[in-house]
């Protein structure tokens, strides 16, 4: 019989290797109770003014009836099994945001029995914790494919965003790898959810009073590099669920080798490759805030990322037909695609530009890449304009002269010990 504390480690361990942990969006105002999911700043996370947040972050049991190759907690592996009850989930919770480890949680869990009872199970700690606990911080609930409606529906009254796990980015290479699940089971969920946040807000456009349903809205994550999907492939999976069900996020998460005995994973050592994972966050960025479509970054002549480079730079260099951009006419959406240059950057340059002519010194001052951005650029004291000629001298240029460091897009988990 294990004690709590081993369980906690289990548990806790175990949930380390979903990344779609994020508490940007939550709106839940506190009422009286204990918490506050708008105030929230042992996982880390952060939201999307930069504030950071700690969640307990935990599954509800390492136990599953499914046999995913590339899982920790499938069926076959031989790994410590355990399970936490309702209430044992309820009172750590509580517990740890009392003595101010947490100010929020992340709940996920392994498919024991049936997809329904562990639902209900899931649906209950967040349900007690609402009503009972009367606690108002952040709740982010993975929900269980294959669940039925009001099961969902139900447990989208007491939190603050859902999930379900995509796994894998192809229905081909799912099959491939958890042959007894597919994409189906996903989408339904995310339709149940997407359907009835829909519903509320036309409600709330009639009735004051009506409920919060998932107000910070659904995620979902793949994992990369378990199976040959191009970057093209993993991407346009990505564009498909953004639009389909406007998904807040979709993460994604670089295949780590817990099962060296299977010779369908690929053998890549003790460690993901990072700087894949890295370039594919630029990319989803590119796509939702900078203006640019995916045949742009990615298309069948160019269906893979550049490691070397990011992706922005990279599309520059294919395209040197648009360069050099005059940061004193052009538009704002043009000034965001230079390299070196960000969002808040062009945005910078378009307020200073309205009270004169920007040149060098002042574009430095601004705060931007310069070293990078004047290849692609120019200003009102640039001497020469010849235009955009030698893309591969300019790539090497960067390469040798201004290295950058890869970063890898990640939330960092703490030891609850």
């Amino acid at each position: 019989m294990l004690g709590f504390d081993e369980k906690l480690g289990i548990l806790a361990d175990a949930a380390k290797y979903d990344v779609s942990c994020s508490s940007s969006g939550g709106t839940r105002k506190n009422t009286g109770g204990i918490g506050d999911a708008s105030a929230s700043g042992i996982c880390h996370t952060y939201t999307e003014d930069g504030r950071c947040v700690s969640l307990l972050k935990i599954l509800m049991t390492n136990y599953c009836i499914y046999d995913c190759s590339f899982c920790v907690s499938r069926k076959s592996n031989d790994v410590q099994r355990a399970a936490f009850s309702v209430k044992e989930v309820v009172d750590l919770t509580m517990n740890f945001y009392r003595r101010n480890y947490i100010e929020g949680l992340f709940l996920s869990s392994g498919i024991f029995k049936s997809p329904d009872y562990t639902m209900e199970r899931l649906m209950l700690v967040v349900k007690k914790l609402r009503t009972e606990e009367r606690f108002n911080g952040y709740i982010h609930l993975k929900a269980i494919p294959g669940a039925s409606e009001p099961l969902l529906k139900e447990a989208g009254l007491y939190v603050d965003r859902m999930s379900v796990n995509l796994e894998i980015p192809t229905e081909e290479g799912l099959k491939l790898v958890a042959p007894e699940k597919d994409h189906e089971t996903v989408r339904a969920p995310l339709a149940i959810v997407q359907n009835e946040i829909q519903a509320v807000k036309r409600d709330r456009k009639t009735f004051k009073k009506t409920p919060l349903f998932v107000p910070a809205g659904q995620s979902t994550q793949m994992v990369i590099g378990a199976t040959p999907e191009t970057d093209l492939q993993i991407m346009t999976t990505a564009d498909t669920f953004y639009r389909e069900f406007n998904l807040k996020r979709v993460y994604y998460s670089g295949y780590i080798p817990i099962n060296a005995q299977d010779s369908l994973l690929p053998k890549i050592g003790t460690a993901p490759p990072l700087v894949r994972e890295n370039r594919l966050y630029q990319t989803d960025w590119l796509m939702r805030f900078y203006g640019f479509s995916l045949p742009e970054l990615l298309n069948n002549d160019h269906p893979q990322l550049e490691l070397e480079i990011d992706p922005k730079l990279s599309w520059a260099l294919r395209n040197p037909q648009f360069f050099p951009i005059d940061v004193n006419t052009a538009d704002f959406k043009w000034i965001m695609r230079i390299p070196g240059i960000g969002r808040q950057s062009a945005y910078k340059i378009v307020q200073a530009r309205k009270f004169g002519k920007l040149r060098e010194y002042q574009l430095r001052k601004l705060g931007i890449a310069f070293n990078r951005a004047k290849y692609f650029m120019i200003c009102q004291d640039t001497l020469v304009s010849t235009g955009f000629r030698y893309p591969d001298r300019i790539k090497k240029c960067l390469l040798e002269h201004h290295p950058r460091p890869v970063r890898a897009h990640h939330a960092a988990q703490l030891s609850l010990f």
